[in-house]
């Protein structure tokens, strides 16, 4: 299931996450799936341009996400994403396919407030708590979660934000931005992404609606027309993104809504996992003092569909400012194919060694993205064995080194590789074979 998840978020097929929400958008509770505030920039439609100035490069900025807290786990590499935004960026694929669901949910008789710039920094009641995500769960941990001290960290999922506009007295909203997770490497996971995810809640004086004892609710008539409702909203979706497709929906599960579904869609020969949804749980609107209304939602991974819909081979691409890349796609053009400009060859590097009793996969990886860089494109584990006599566990990665814009040397490849086997052995306590 976790694998199912996880490529619903930008088409991989990590297992580290637990929950679909968590990573599904990379978008509803807790994403509406694929593996998670203090103060807020702004409620809604601020500028590229403003926000990008308010939170990029300066060290003053980058201090809020990398504090001295023992808790913080944010690296500079990462502080230095936070605030491009690329959302909110006219012309970038990310962009023209959040424009793209913002039109088409702009089309329609409900009124959706638009949220676009809220802080990425949210505590963790937002996070996990207000949507039933139990706290030994998995996504908590450090290992897979950019804490910025023991109480906030860096928003896992736009659902972050969701009992917050429900407590506001939003009744029906859109929440798109960039969001954060500690991932495996390879061309489909990047540790920051974009999620958007809608929301939708009905009268209070529908029929059948009120405080329902929630065993009752689910199996209620109300529950299905409110599923229904869902299933025509995104199926209208669907047909913009992917006109002409088929698609299905199946029943899944996520923690924060229920009943949940997800819908899949037929695109050149292939079934493809676009978002998950479902109508909310109502411990979830219980939360936020709302045991009377019933409503859905839904949450969908930006970059997954950007790489179907444009064909764009690699994630590290988004983040890009080459103009070879971004000066490909136009606002409104969906149909635009991206054509590579580059061919560099890769480089592969190995590395064996032997790991400690609490090693996490997870923090080798954020260690070869803090000295490499998006230099690196792959890590995979290709070899593994534990040795009967000793019981201990030896792993062997092999890293692709590759750059999108330039022919890599030998002697920079060779100083990062060191690097990297001195700085796994002194900081991860791995014993380098």
């Amino acid at each position: 299931r976790h694998m199912k998840l996880m490529r619903l978020l930008v088409g991989s097929l990590g297992v580290r996450q637990a929950t679909s929400f968590l990573r599904h958008t990379q978008g509803i509770g807790a994403a509406t799936a694929g593996s998670r505030a203090a103060s807020r920039w702004s409620s809604s439609n601020m500028g590229a341009g403003v926000l990008g100035a308010a939170t990029l490069s300066s060290p003053e900025t980058k201090s809020r996400y990398c504090t001295d807290h023992p808790e913080n786990n944010v690296p500079p590499h990462i502080a230095e994403l936070v605030g491009r935004d690329l959302h909110l960026i006219e012309n970038h694929p990310i962009y023209i396919i959040r424009q793209k669901i913002q039109d088409y949910f702009e089309s329609l008789d409900t009124d959706y407030k638009i949220f676009n710039g809220e802080d990425p920094i949210v505590t963790k009641t937002q996070c996990f708590d207000d949507l039933l995500i139990p706290p030994d769960h998995p996504g908590r941990q450090p290992s897979d979660t950019y804490y910025i001290d023991d109480k906030t960290l860096l928003r896992t999922h736009t659902s972050a934000h969701q009992s917050e506009h429900l407590r506001q007295g939003y009744e029906a909203f859109l929440c798109t931005g960039d969001v954060y997770r500690r991932d495996e490497i390879d061309r489909s996971h990047f540790p920051a992404f974009h999620q958007m995810e809608g929301v939708k809640l009905f009268p209070k004086d529908m029929e059948g609606g009120g405080v329902v004892p929630r065993e009752e609710w689910v199996e209620s008539e109300a529950c299905k027309m409110i599923g229904e409702d869902l299933k025509q909203t995104l199926d209208g979706l669907v047909d913009v993104l992917f006109p002409g497709c088929e698609r299905k929906w199946s029943e899944d599960y996520f923690p924060f809504t229920e009943p949940s579904f997800e819908c899949e869609v037929l695109y050149e020969g292939e079934w493809l996992e676009i978002l998950g949804c479902g109508v909310i749980h109502t411990d979830v609107l219980k939360n936020v003092g709302m045991e009377d209304r019933h409503g859905w939602a839904f949450g969908l991974g930006l970059e997954r569909l950007a790489m179907v819909l444009f064909k764009i081979p690699d994630i590290r691409l988004f983040w890009s400012t080459d103009e070879r890349f971004t000066k490909q796609f136009k606002n409104g053009d969906t149909t635009t194919v991206f054509k590579p400009y580059s061919k560099y060859p890769p480089c592969y590097k190995d590395i064996a060694f032997w790991v400690p009793e609490n090693y996490e996969e997870n923090d080798f990886f954020e260690l070869a993205r803090g000295i490499a860089g998006d230099l690196v494109e792959q890590i995979e584990c290709i070899d593994e064995f534990t040795n009967p006599k000793t019981g201990k566990s030896s792993k062997c990665y092999r890293t692709t080194y590759r750059s999108m814009e330039r022919s890599l040397t030998d002697d920079e490849i060779n100083a990062l590789q060191n690097k990297l086997r001195d700085d796994a052995a002194e900081i991860l306590k791995v014993e380098v074979r």
